[in-house]
């Protein structure tokens, strides 16, 4: 398995903020999640810098159907309808009918839905494959607790294609913090998916949110620990405006990129969600 390409995305013209992968496969070139529709001029910009174009691209794997993640699935695929979609069981249908998922969206974005993410198409069905335990030569297994449909693809060189849930981690920053937006995080899944991850010891994670992470055993540890302290933070009843200014304290001159990468609005609305929701 050869080394896969960072595409930095510059989402809203921001770098390191939301990244995809080219890698190669043995059935020819491969996306690991796309981005947003609003990211695919930046997108194609990155696929021509290593001699591609779209329509080069054999496979689309995603790790789940979130619009930072897969947002521009529909829209590359009508202009590629050769383009084969990955995803796992539990997202499929949504891809092929993202009308609830574009509205469930559009309450939490609002009036910003159409600049932050673009189009939402649909895949038609014929392109969309639910994967295995594994796909094109990765190990896929799922994921879950940032979303349940989240599954991660492993490569034989131990680097981990980890989507959302190894945490957000701009590099080279070594500042991990993990993504609980709504409506659907579980405390009790992302740790045993954690777990999972550890049990197979990768020895890198290719972030979406941002960049290959070496140190794998420190960057989960840290992750795990911070998940915990954010859970009990908003449990304990503290305030939106007190938990961002503790979860962005120390962040520095990437605060932006991790805001924009992972909104702390959400971060503290998907937990309290996920409090409410235990106690009813």
């Amino acid at each position: 398995m050869s080394v896969p390409e960072l595409l930095d995305l510059r989402h809203l013209g921001l770098e390191r903020s939301i990244g995809c992968y080219l890698l190669e496969t043995a059935d020819g070139p491969a996306l690991q999640d796309c981005g947003p529709t609003t990211c695919v001029p930046e997108l194609k910009a990155g696929l021509a810098e290593h001699g591609l174009e779209l329509t080069d691209v054999r496979h689309l794997l995603l790790s789940h159907i979130h619009l930072d993640h897969a947002g521009a699935s529909g829209v590359l695929v009508r202009e590629h309808p050769g383009l084969q979609v990955h995803v796992s069981e539990i997202g499929a249908p949504h891809l092929v009918e993202p009308a609830r998922l574009e509205a469930s969206a559009r309450r939490i974005y609002g009036d910003e839905f159409d600049s932050l993410w673009g189009e939402l198409a649909p895949v038609p069905e014929e392109n969309v494959h639910v994967v295995g335990d594994e796909v094109l030569g990765l190990e896929c297994f799922p994921t879950p607790g940032h979303a349940w449909h989240h599954v991660s693809y492993l490569d034989r060189d131990g680097l981990l294609y980890a989507g959302d849930v190894a945490g957000v981690r701009i590099q080279p920053s070594s500042f991990v913090l993990p993504p609980t937006p709504p409506p659907e995080i579980d405390l009790e899944a992302w740790e045993q998916s954690i777990d999972e991850i550890e049990r197979r010891a990768p020895q890198r994670l290719a972030l979406i949110h941002f960049g290959v992470a070496d140190g794998v055993r420190q960057h989960l540890e840290e992750l795990r620990r911070r998940l915990r302290e954010w859970a009990e933070r908003v449990r304990e009843g503290v305030s939106q405006e007190e938990f961002a200014a503790a979860a962005t304290a120390h962040l520095g001159p990437d605060r932006t990129a991790y805001e924009q990468a992972m909104p702390i609005w959400q971060s503290f609305v998907g937990l309290k969600r996920y409090w409410d929701k235990r106690a009813d």
